[in-house]
């Protein structure tokens, strides 16, 4: 396996794995998006039943609370005509504490009835705007999520041919060298960086002379002291030869 084909090799096998980093990017977005409209209409449904669950507690205790009011509307009726039969003072005195104390009771009745009524209405509310957004949300999505779906089955075909392609690259590196880029590779994003005038192409840190002399006899790779990445000697465009004394 020649050093031209194995340069070659792993261009093209650097080219594919930045095509697939930006596809598989791509999926990730979308997916996420996808899948973060589905949780925040989960969400809303979900409050939206707990706020109505909230109203239907509330709407059956202040039921309850009428219907308390009621008995003592009659107990009072009651309570009033014992305080008119009354024939002494001790009796009147009784019966005055009586109805006083009923009265104070449906006041209090009439007070909480008042609050749930506010409770009720503010919570109506909540689940007014909370419907709104549901529905325009899960109108979005309807139209959506089909594109959506659509345009992640296309990524995916996209992706498994650019894998395929990787498999035919890997296939032309020696395995120790590939061992190397990819170990480089998921520390750097990159593997690979090549040198035509004495400087790093990746991370643009100038190479030592004699690193610079070695790589440019073009018989073997090398490593940049600085990011570690792979390097191969680069000719100039149109170049036929490169001679060594053309280094820093």
């Amino acid at each position: 396996m020649t050093m031209q084909v194995q340069i070659e090799a792993l261009e093209r096998l650097a080219e594919i794995d930045a095509e697939l980093k930006e596809l598989n990017e791509e999926l990730s977005r979308e997916r996420e998006a996808l899948s973060g409209k589905k949780q925040r209409l989960e969400e809303l449904e979900g409050r939206r039943a707990r706020d109505q669950r909230s109203v239907d507690d509330m709407e059956r205790t202040r039921g309850e609370l009428v219907g308390e009011m009621r008995q003592m509307s009659i107990q009072v009726e009651k309570s009033r005509e014992k305080l008119s039969r009354c024939r002494t003072e001790r009796e009147a005195n009784a019966a005055q504490r009586e109805l006083e104390e009923l009265r104070k009771l449906y006041r209090d009745r009439e007070l909480e009835i008042d609050k749930l009524g506010g409770l009720v209405d503010q919570a109506r509310g909540e689940i007014e705007k909370v419907t709104v957004e549901r529905d325009a949300l899960a109108g979005e999505l309807g139209q959506s999520e089909g594109v959506v779906n659509n345009r992640l089955g296309e990524l995916e075909q996209v992706a498994a041919v650019k894998n395929e392609a990787r498999k035919e690259a890997v296939s032309k590196v020696k395995p120790e060298l590939f061992r190397r880029y990819e170990l480089i590779r998921k520390r750097r994003g990159t593997g690979i960086a090549s040198t035509l005038d004495g400087t790093c192409s990746a991370c643009h840190m100038r190479l030592s002379p004699m690193l610079f002399q070695q790589l440019a006899r073009g018989t073997d790779f090398g490593q940049c002291p600085s990011c570690n990445r792979i390097l191969y000697f680069r000719a100039a465009a149109g170049a036929a030869d490169t001679q060594s004394s053309s280094g820093p």
